[in-house]
């Protein structure tokens, strides 16, 4: 689930390099997730009717996912897409599983196992194999610019949005974290869409742009956003993390296939890295397995005693 959802937001870059043809960045990143809410309202209102009432520090807590996950960061991110090499952006957004696991360790008291810290920095080494295409050295000639301190605050952003979400996930449902998150977000992107947007846009605007848009709202943004809160729930926000180098790896294979990029060994290579990574880092060992499958069967057995007593 985790892979699927991280692997589709490498569609984004595809997508969003359509969108961006007629729209500016901050239009493309309203328009996506004023149609996700759309979708995702009636949605929660239909599947979580029972759903808990927020109090007021949870409304502050969806406030500040939507402030981070959604418009910051998609804020900083077309800018950088507009304005930074592709390489040096890809390869921030990649680091980011490091930032949310140092994260959940201080905030969230997550404990970090050496099998953690080899998954991840296997799969880090296989997104920035893929991204740099081995050259290393060449990004690192390119030296240090101001579109850096907006990546670099992409990547708090993302950060803080995975550990917040963490903690809101102990009480409400991913649908409903998404979508409280997803409104929010859209509220504070609409003054910057407003006076950026023309109608004369709006119309001129083609296929394949609201296409573009319309498949990051449904997959990218409501479908991939569900999958990722939910997998947090699940494993924790630190092992979640190590899925996003999944997204550099998708993103490679969509420019090959759409864009009609080369495949080269390096590639390969750095795909083989970050399936390992991910593998490592997020298996639990096999003793830990075996004692949960014998705890669940004991328990089993001990509820049918009990049943026949």
């Amino acid at each position: 689930m985790l892979a699927l959802a991280t692997s589709s937001w490498g569609s984004a870059f595809i997508a969003g390099n359509y969108a961006t043809q007629d729209f500016s960045p901050i239009t493309v990143a309203f328009f996506r997730f004023f149609f996700a809410a759309i979708i995702l309202l009636p949605l929660m209102w239909i599947r979580e009717k029972d759903r808990p009432r927020p109090s007021g520090k949870d409304w502050l807590r969806f406030a500040l996912l939507g402030l981070t996950g959604i418009a910051l960061y998609n804020i900083c991110f077309f800018i950088a897409a507009r304005e930074a090499p592709i390489v040096k952006s890809s390869l921030f957004i990649a680091s980011n599983p490091v930032l949310i696991i140092v994260m959940s360790a201080l905030f969230l008291k997550e404990k970090i196992t050496r099998r953690n810290i080899i998954g991840l920095a296997l799969a880090l080494s296989g997104a920035a194999v893929i991204i740099t295409e081995g050259n290393f050295m060449g990004v690192v000639r390119t030296g240090f610019e101001p579109i850096d301190f907006v990546l670099f605050i992409a990547l708090i952003c993302w950060a803080l949005y995975s550990v917040i979400g963490k903690v809101v996930l102990q009480t409400f449902s991913s649908l409903v974290s998404t979508t409280y998150a997803v409104v929010f977000g859209t509220l504070m992107l609409m003054p910057f869409a407003v006076m950026d947007l023309t109608w004369e846009q709006v119309t001129s605007a083609s296929a394949l742009t609201w296409g573009s848009i319309l498949h990051m709202s449904v997959i990218v943004s409501v479908v991939s956003f569900i999958m990722y809160y939910q997998g947090i729930k699940m494993i924790g926000a630190g092992k979640a993390s190590i899925f996003i180098n999944f997204m550099p790896l998708s993103a490679v294979i969509l420019a090959i296939v759409l864009l009609g990029e080369p495949l080269l060994p390096i590639h390969i290579l750095g795909a083989i890295l970050v399936l390992t990574g991910v593998t490592v880092g997020t298996r639990a060992k096999k003793g830990r397995l075996g004692k949960l499958k014998s705890d669940k069967l004991n328990s089993g057995n001990s509820s049918v005693k009990e049943q026949t007593s």
